[in-house]
């Protein structure tokens, strides 16, 4: 069975970094099996992360087929779903696929519904599905992502981060999609970071799954112009990340 894990907060707190290391640790420990990720967030660069080149998204084929009406238009259909499946990108240790900038003005209600079969009848396909989603969570509350085990919400390791999270967390219970368990993760701490958060952390009413220090290679990765992928097994956010899914029993059930 497929397992979905998603990833969800503001701009800037470290989405990307965190599902960039999970990709790299499931890897690591599970190399038998599929994996896809998935780039839902408009702000898009997990690809970058990843160290793979994107060249077409969802959205841009969303908007180039958004006067698809009905299953009459057999033609455009068929056509549209090969574009789709050109979409997903394919590497030697996982597959990639880019949702890419929110749909302009139209009508999109039939081509999203092509997707959302799509992405269902696709994730089958896979042992283990990683989204990376924008703190809206727009494709989740369409529903064109039908089911996530784990949402991990990310904050920085400020009040402001916080209760950001806090805000993301109650849009999820708002949303009536299939979200089993959701944890919060919170980036870029130092010494007693927790300890001076623990009140505002207490209000989001998300259980904390772990931390990931502010971690010096992170930056050295990025100056140099190298994914974070191919971060060093000694950076520290490597070792916090692995703490975290073997706490959300991530390694153990695939």
């Amino acid at each position: 069975m497929t397992k979905y894990v998603a990833v969800a907060g503001k701009g800037g707190v470290g989405k990307t970094t965190f599902i960039t290391l999970m990709l790299r640790q499931v890897l690591r420990e599970k190399r038998d099996i599929s994996i896809l990720a998935v780039d839902a967030d408009p702000n898009a660069n997990l690809n970058e992360a990843l160290g793979i080149t994107v060249t077409s998204t969802i959205s841009e084929l969303l908007e180039e087929n958004k006067n698809i009406k009905t299953l009459q238009d057999k033609t455009a259909t068929v056509s549209f779903l090969k574009k789709l499946e050109q979409c997903l990108i394919k590497t030697p240790s996982f597959d990639f696929l880019a949702m890419g900038d929110p749909q302009g003005p139209g009508c999109y209600c039939y081509p999203n519904n092509i997707l959302r079969m799509y992405l269902e009848t696709l994730g089958s396909n896979y042992d283990f599905v990683a989204v990376d989603t924008e703190a809206g969570m727009e494709h989740i509350s369409r529903l064109t992502i039908p089911h996530i085990d784990i949402m991990f919400v990310v904050s920085d390791s400020s009040a402001r981060g916080i209760r950001s999270a806090r805000r993301v967390h109650d849009l999820i219970r708002g949303l009536q999609a299939d979200i089993s368990e959701v944890y919060l993760i919170v980036t870029h701490t130092v010494e007693n970071s927790l300890e001076s958060l623990a009140d505002e952390i207490a209000q989001t009413g998300l259980q904390l799954i772990g931390d990931i220090p502010l971690d010096e290679l992170i930056f050295q990765q990025d100056i140099i112009g190298k994914p974070l992928f191919d971060l060093p097994d000694e950076a520290i956010s490597l070792q916090a990340v692995d703490k975290i899914l073997r706490r959300s029993n991530i390694l153990k059930d695939l």
